[in-house]
This record gives structure tokens, C-alpha cells and sequence, in this order.
């Protein structure tokens, strides 16, 4: 079942309330929208030209902050994300597990080698809105569990997509073209953070990819 359309709270207080509240045991990572949820979705983010990087941090986003339970967002994505996952300390953090990384479709089995992307980079944000946010919206970004913005990857395509966007880096699996547009769309809407005409352009091209 599809997600219904989430809109971004006014408040930077229900922001982090919603944003805070770590997933149960069953959690499953955040669908993406439909194909013509995501066609709508794009049609209406805002091409506007980047704003400056003056004063950009990741410190900025607090990641990985602690969620509710007391576990790192991190390790609720690892834990939620993951196949067999194992705590035998129960101390939050994974000892064991497989997770699979969508990006080039591999599969970590070495907890360290487990990265969690930002769906839409920390960087990409701040230039397309976030660095107008309050230190609380941008938190709740940087640890974003209920919008389909984390997402477990390999150390490998991790690194190579950096801060890139759509129109500079798309994943490996050309497979998963379909979803990372439709998700990426996704967060940008939400969020309400605003495109290029490259982006926007890269992001049409791989939702034509969608079955």
C-alpha cells in the first residue's frame, strides 16, 4: 500500500515529533509514492537557482541524533533496513546481519561496511532551501525515519554519489532508477526544497523508467 501525501509541518516542534519517534519492530522503510503520485510530485517542485554553500555543515543536520529509544538513527535504520540483524548486547548497536544496498545491488555483511545515505544529500539540501531552516527542521531532516530519505548503501556507492544529485550521479543498479526518483522526488516535495532544471530533467528521465 502507498503512502498517503505528508505535508510539512509549520512547526519545527511537531517537526521533531514526528521526525523522533523510533520505529517499532516491524517497521519497514517508507514506500515510495505511486509513478503518477511522483510525476505530480515533480511537476510541482520549484526550479530555482542554488543558493550558496556559505556556512554549510553536516554538523548543521545533527546526525546521527538519538531517537526516542535512546538508539542512534543509525542504528534504527540498520535495524529496520537489515535481514538477521543481531543485538546481543542489547545496546542498540547491530553485532551482525546482512544488509543489501540498492544503489549497485550488493549485499554488506560486515556491519561497518553498512552505510546509511541520505536519499536527498545534506548538501543538496542546504542549497535548495535548508539553509533557511531552523537548527530543529534541519535535525529532523538530517534524521528523517517517516519520509523515504535514509537508506542503507554500500561504502562504495556511497562515497562515489557524494553530494551529487540526479543529474550527476544515478545509481549503479539501473534497476532501482525507478524508486530513487520517485523517492528523491518524494523528499524533495515534503520537504518543500526546490530543484534545477537538471535535476528535474534527470529525475523525469528515470521515473520513464518505471514500469
Amino acid at each position: 500500500m502507498r503512502r498517503s501525501l505528508l505535508a510539512l509541518p509549520t512547526a519545527a516542534a511537531a517537526l521533531s515529533a514526528l521526525a523522533f519517534s523510533a520505529p517499532s519492530a516491524s517497521a519497514a522503510p517508507p514506500p515510495p509514492p505511486s509513478l503518477s503520485t511522483a510525476r505530480s510530485e515533480l511537476a510541482d517542485l520549484t526550479v530555482a537557482t542554488p543558493h550558496s554553500m556559505d556556512g554549510y555543515s553536516r554538523d548543521a543536520f545533527d546526525v546521527w541524533a538519538d531517537q526516542s529509544d535512546g538508539c542512534t538513527t543509525r542504528q534504527e535504520v540498520l535495524k529496520r533496513d537489515g535481514q538477521d540483524v543481531v543485538d546481543a548486547n542489547g545496546d542498540c548497536q547491530p553485532e551482525s546481519g546482512s544488509w543489501y544496498s540498492a544503489y549497485d545491488g550488493t549485499t554488506q555483511t560486515v556491519v561497518a561496511q553498512a552505510t546509511i545515505d541520505h536519499m536527498v544529500p545534506l548538501a543538496d539540501a542546504w542549497r535548495s532551501g535548508a539553509d533557511k531552516w531552523s537548527a530543529a527542521d534541519r535535525k529532523a531532516f538530517g534524521n528523517d525515519l517517516k519520509d523515504p530519505q535514509l537508506i542503507v548503501a554500500s561504502e562504495s556507492s556511497n562515497s562515489s554519489k557524494g553530494d551529487s544529485g540526479p543529474d550527476e550521479w544515478k545509481p549503479e543498479d539501473q534497476g532501482f532508477w525507478c524508486t530513487y526518483a520517485e523517492d528523491f522526488t518524494r523528499v524533495k516535495y515534503v520537504w518543500k526544497l526546490t530543484t534545477t532544471s537538471a535535476e528535474k530533467s534527470a529525475l523525469s528521465s528515470m521515473l520513464d523508467t518505471c514500469s
